[in-house]
């Protein structure tokens, strides 16, 4: 009889029973954790959708610069997420042992083989698994390691070199920069990872469409990674995985295939015995005879040394995840150094006059193709200076680096956070404070790195720097990244003159958690190496 008449009160009043249970967990929101203290938009206090649409219109940078410049050092940005400005917070959210770990914004990212999430170092949120598998790889990507590296770049170098010659020297075609570095970035992955190119570059075009993929990859995971959860009724949907899982439906990601076939042409294995089916994309050369160590060898080595931890699977996922981030990031930065340069004459003009004076002074070793090595590049402060501030201007990571307070709380940058809540630092929030990099922080000046008289001041701005994350979690190709970066930009000045298509466009920015340009279209003029003086 109770139920019955509860049920009647129910269906007669449900306008007003839903309307209290919405109120209710609005206000359960609004002063969720305490949270309600910090300052930021009503509606992102209230709901998680209020991210989720600010990061669907693709620059939710924007938005994060406003909020910190509107609201102070700290926001809230979601009914249990805090933006901290204060560079005093980043040694305590990302600081080693302080017992932080990734949101599950990082969980969306995870790629599909056959119906099985591969947490990645990447994307796992679990810090003994990232610890183990660290340790794995770790020598794998060290400094001292980028000499065994740099023969692979120099091979996709100098091809790049020779294609943008062939391609955009004397002939009518422009050249979607963007699009052709992120090529060239793609290939380098492929050589260093696999010992191999896969057509890129000689090809100029997007192969089997995998660049594309990741675009619209990312540009899914950017709002879903907002509401994790929408991505269980998406491309992670248990009957979907399942499904896959069974072989009726295949669910694996197409990098995850790009992968896999890169693999399975040097271990046969992984065809389970079969003849060799053909692979996802076509390559530039007959599989290798591997001389040099490769990324792939020293996988495979330490997938020999730890047999009970390394297994195929996660072979296979260090191989995905260079695919994924690899090409991506170091693309972008890449972009970014050349569209500073070309719209700050005055910066491209001293970067080119410390080229041509150490080409006369005979520090270079190639003259004949314009290659710079990775030593001698160590030699260029204002290259160093120009490379910096493209990645302050323009860090490749466009959102918030989430993580979530260990229990019960901690206290942050002076304020004590509850356990639970998710906190992060936006590199374009914190690239911009004008307490660290000066005023004119919009401006691009490479001469903040290496005029400035304080070394207090440059410690404090490198110190601020997050465009490869922080702490235990940096980004572990960062140094080959780099090794790309401060090879080709030189090479490039050196071999050729660089201009605007049309010198009154801007580029056009899509912040799908990584940064993208585009509309950056440019003109290559052959210019003339610069030879050692010669002496009497």
């Amino acid at each position: 009889m109770i139920l019955d008449r509860l049920l009647q009160i129910l269906g007669q009043h449900w306008p007003l029973v839903l309307g209290t249970v919405v109120v209710a967990w609005l206000v359960r929101n609004r002063y969720h954790n305490g949270l309600h203290k910090y300052p930021g938009p009503l509606l992102a206090s209230l709901t998680d959708w209020w991210r989720f649409y600010d990061v669907y219109r693709r620059r939710p940078e924007r938005t994060h610069i406003e909020l910190h410049r509107k609201y102070g050092p700290v926001v809230r940005l979601g009914p249990n997420v805090l933006s901290f400005s204060d560079p005093d917070s980043l040694k305590t959210i990302y600081g080693l042992n302080k017992g932080f770990i990734k949101s599950e914004f990082y969980v969306v990212q995870q790629s599909v083989v056959k119906g099985h999430t591969l947490p990645s170092l990447f994307s796992t949120t679990n810090n003994d698994f990232h610890m183990q598998f660290r340790r794995c790889v770790n020598s794998a990507f060290a400094m001292s390691a980028l000499v065994q590296y740099e023969p692979f770049v120099d091979n996709t170098t100098r091809l790049f070199l020779k294609q943008t010659e062939k391609l955009y020297i004397d002939t009518p075609q422009a050249c979607d920069f963007t699009q052709w570095l992120q090529f060239y970035a793609f290939d380098v992955i492929g050589e260093i990872t696999y010992s191999k190119r896969h057509g890129f570059i000689e090809r100029n075009e997007d192969v089997d469409g995998i660049v594309a993929y990741l675009t619209k990859l990312f540009l899914y995971v950017a709002p879903i990674g907002q509401i994790p959860m929408l991505d269980r009724l998406f491309l992670k949907n248990p009957l979907y995985l399942k499904l896959s899982e069974w072989g009726i439906l295949d669910a694996t990601f197409p990098v995850a295939k790009f992968a896999r076939a890169r693999m399975a042409e040097r271990l046969p294995e992984l065809q389970n015995g079969t003849e060799a089916k053909p692979t996802l994309l076509p390559t530039a050369e007959k599989p290798p005879k591997v001389k040099s160590p490769d990324l792939l060898s020293k996988f495979l080595a330490a997938r020999e040394a730890r047999p009970e931890f390394m297994t195929d699977t996660l072979v296979q996922t260090m191989a995905v995840s260079m695919a994924f981030a690899g090409s991506e990031t170091t693309a972008i930065s890449l972009s970014s150094v050349f569209y500073y340069l070309l719209k700050t004459p005055r910066a491209l003009a001293r970067l080119r006059k410390e080229l041509d004076d150490a080409a006369r002074e005979g520090r270079f070793s190639d003259y004949e193709t314009g290659l710079v090595t990775w030593h001698e590049s160590q030699t260029l402060p204002f290259l160093d200076a120009c490379v910096k501030e493209a990645f302050r201007l323009h860090p490749a990571p466009g959102l918030p680096m989430e993580r979530i307070v260990p229990e019960p709380g901690l206290e942050i940058a002076g304020r004590y956070v509850k356990g639970g809540t998710i906190v992060g630092c936006s590199a374009w929030v914190l690239h911009r404070d004008p307490n660290i990099f000066g005023e004119d922080v919009e401006e691009y000046r490479p001469e903040r790195w290496v005029d400035e008289k304080s070394e207090e001041k440059v410690k404090s701005m490198n110190g601020a720097m997050l465009q490869f994350g922080m702490g235990s979690r940096t980004c572990i190709g960062k140094n080959i990244s780099l090794l790309e970066i401060y090879k080709l930009v030189p090479s490039l000045l050196r071999r050729f003159e660089i201009t605007f298509d049309d010198p009154n466009s801007e580029w056009e920015i899509v912040n799908a958690w990584f940064v993208k340009q585009k509309n950056f279209i440019t003109r290559f003029r052959l210019r003339e190496l610069v030879t050692p003086e010669k002496t009497e």
